[in-house]
């Protein structure tokens, strides 16, 4: 994994459980101002995009390229998400030393964060600046992901004869696209994916708590199957179409999924409580929606009133200028690109 490298020109690539998005920006002279150069978008099955079988991996190999040829992008050079369920990110106090001492060290100084064998893994790390509970110690943010992982999917991207420059993990990409230009003090970002969720805490702009949690919009769905005995796609419908609103469908929906949708509110209270233990002298001050949740009407207004805290919809496309043919083209599924964004947007060099 490489965080934070510059990696010329390149496209990003959101390998989703239900779908491919790609996307390809260009630097505007302003900073941190981006314009659409080109974009693609293809459906996955959600048991292709969960399976590890060869023939399955065959199937998603095809679903990229399907979306590549939409997107007319002609480079090979790709930026890559990694799934936070495939990722292991902790935010570690570290002796200080230099940043060579640091790249030279940050291996072993790991071994005693990570939850696998040091050598079955990739890591890769970021200095965030002084420890909050030890002024002789450094914030690290350190991460991890398997090599049986990582070799397997870089494998099939080649054999599409694709150039890997980078991979990174969803929850630390999305932020460059969500989180606004020189943002301070303390936040939360929830991204609802399908089957799982981001909950990412973050600091002056600087993630400070990664976690993911296996709820996410197919948990409601099965929810509203259950409790309303409806199909699944039914079901999809009545949540993004009426969402949480007590008077539609009666207030049907929301009363039939209310459960799953208090897994997520205990969740966020959990991580701002975990966070502010740390950080005590910086509150969570907000917490923006992003992923399905910014898809489902009034789910941000649900989860503000139950959690108690100032809740808002992210926009992954804040940053990005694009014209009005495209804009409207994406406006259905505009939500669900916080990750190729944000992927789309590296600059930095480590």
């Amino acid at each position: 994994m490489k965080l934070l490298n510059t990696v010329g020109e390149f496209f990003a690539l959101d390998i989703g459980t239900s779908a491919v998005r790609i996307v390809q920006l260009a630097h505007q002279g302003k900073a941190d101002t981006w314009s659409l150069l080109r974009y693609g978008y293809a459906p996955i099955d959600v048991k292709i995009g969960t399976s590890d079988a060869p023939e399955d991996q065959r199937k998603l190999g095809e679903v990229i390229l399907t979306a590549l040829g939409q997107s007319g992008i002609k480079t090979r050079d790709v930026v890559v998400g990694i799934p936070s369920n495939k990722t292991f990110a902790t935010v570690a106090d570290l002796d200080k030393m230099s940043p060579q001492e640091l790249k030279n060290n940050v291996r072993y100084e790991a071994e005693q964060f990570i939850p696998m064998p040091i050598n079955e893994v990739k890591i890769d790390y970021a200095l965030l600046g002084d420890s909050p509970t030890d002024p002789v110690k450094s914030e690290v943010l350190i991460t991890s992901v398997a090599n049986s992982y990582s070799e397997a999917r870089l494998d099939m991207l080649e054999g599409l004869g694709l150039n890997v420059v980078a991979t990174e993990p969803d929850s630390i990409a999305m932020l460059r696209a969500i989180l606004p230009t020189n943002a301070t003090g303390g936040a939360m970002v929830f991204e609802m994916g399908d089957i799982a969720s981001d909950l990412v805490v973050v600091k002056d702009g600087a993630p400070r708590l990664v976690r993911s949690i296996p709820v996410g919009f197919q948990t409601l769905v099965k929810t509203a199957m259950q409790n309303l005995n409806v199909e699944s796609n039914q079901a999809e419908q009545f949540i993004l179409k009426f969402g949480l609103a007590p008077d539609r469908l009666e207030g049907q929906v929301v009363k039939a999924i209310e459960g799953s949708l208090d897994q997520f509110v205990s969740e966020i209270h959990k991580s701002i409580n975990f966070f502010q233990g740390r950080y005590a002298d910086t509150p969570v001050a907000s917490v923006l929606v992003s992923g399905y949740g910014a898809a489902i009407p009034l789910f941000s207004d649900y989860i503000g009133q139950k959690a108690a805290i100032p809740t808002s919809l992210a926009n992954p496309w804040q940053k990005v200028q694009m014209n009005p043919a495209d804009k409207e083209k994406i406006a259905p599924i505009a939500t669900q690109f916080g990750v190729a964004l944000g992927l789309a947007q590296r600059t930095k060099v480590l």
